[in-house]
């Protein structure tokens, strides 16, 4: 392929690794698509493309252009990203030094992609109705394809080695800690960290009324199975118990509610989750130990683990729309 093809391909890999990525970050559930499945596939795509862009470069670095180390820097960044994808599908390893292996996976993408955006815009690649033809669709084709076929292969390998990676859940995650609270493991989002709550002083404010856990004990509880899936790549089934949120707020004339943390970590729910939605006091049959939400936190089933808010203090209902946020908490 030419450099222009080549660059403009790429770009568009670029792309579809992007939002394949976010969604199967995003949604906690099973798709027909399965979404961490194409993004698998169009970074071996990605990977498959390597040999034409190696040549591009390789030209770039004979013409000494002013900026030319920063194309092999995002070149690392890059194969950061795809390797370490790489080594979390083995599910061998949790961590590379103090980070998990999904932090420097998402960190490496998340770097490469803004240094490929200001590279595309320092050389830019104007399409042009030709780049569309016969050849170049099927050439498009066959990287694919040669992504699925590879991402198959390497699936099989995992399932021959018995990796545990064979077993990863839709969304690519790991299983750490099914049915043991000691077990699962404690999380939280960027700059949070677990705070000393006072149970005597504790309450939760509710729609305006506020509510002490005895009052919240005192509540009909409900014993249910969920899977807590975290993006750091793990998953955890266990029971829980609490409260349905329908029982302490009402639907009517509201059109999202806001959960808040003692962190001041917040998100804000579509209120028709109300009734899905749980304010659990209890995981196995033992109360919530500080790490993981002590007196009570959000179980929200069907979404990933940053909507499963711990350390609740406020729980308000609104009529902004509850799409009016970050898709992912920026602290």
């Amino acid at each position: 392929m030419s450099g222009r093809r080549t660059n403009l391909a790429l770009g568009l890999l670029l792309v579809l690794a992007v939002l394949s990525g976010l969604a199967s970050n995003t949604i906690g559930v099973d798709w027909p698509l399965d979404l961490a499945t194409v993004h698998g596939v169009v970074a071996l795509g990605i990977l498959l493309l390597g040999p034409w862009k190696s040549l591009v470069i390789q030209r770039g670095l004979r013409h000494r252009r002013k900026g030319n180390w920063t194309s092999l820097v995002l070149l690392g960044f890059t194969l950061t990203a795809l390797l370490s994808g790489v080594v979390h599908s083995t599910g061998l390893t949790t961590h590379i030094g103090p980070l998990t292996v999904m932090h420097v996976h998402v960190g490496a993408a998340v770097i490469a992609l803004v240094m490929a955006i200001q590279h595309f815009l320092r050389h830019p690649v104007p399409p042009r109705a030709t780049d569309l033809d016969r050849r170049a669709l099927l050439r498009g084709t066959v990287l694919i394809s040669g992504g699925a076929i590879t991402w198959l292969g390497w699936q099989q390998a995992l399932v021959a080695l018995g990796w545990p990676g064979a077993n990863r859940r839709f969304t690519g995650s790991h299983e750490r800690g099914s049915g043991d609270p000691q077990a699962l493991p404690v999380t939280s989002w960027f700059d949070d960290r677990v705070p000393s709550i006072d149970e005597v002083s504790w309450r939760v404010d509710i729609a305006g009324a506020e509510m002490d856990l005895r009052a919240i004990n005192r509540l009909p509880h409900q014993e249910f199975d969920a899977v807590l899936d975290c993006t750091g790549g793990w998953y955890s089934r266990q029971t829980w118990e609490g409260v349905r949120l329908d029982h302490l707020l009402s639907a009517e004339d509201w059109r999202s509610f806001e959960v808040r943390s003692a962190t001041g970590y917040a998100r804000r729910f579509p209120m028709q989750d109300v009734g899905e939605v749980y304010l659990v006091t209890a995981v196995g049959g033992e109360l919530l130990s500080h790490g993981h939400g002590y007196p009570v936190r959000i179980v929200a089933p069907g979404r990933r683990g940053f909507w499963w808010v711990k350390w609740v203090v406020s729980i308000q209902p609104s009529m902004r729309p509850w799409w009016v946020q970050s898709p992912f908490p920026l602290t």
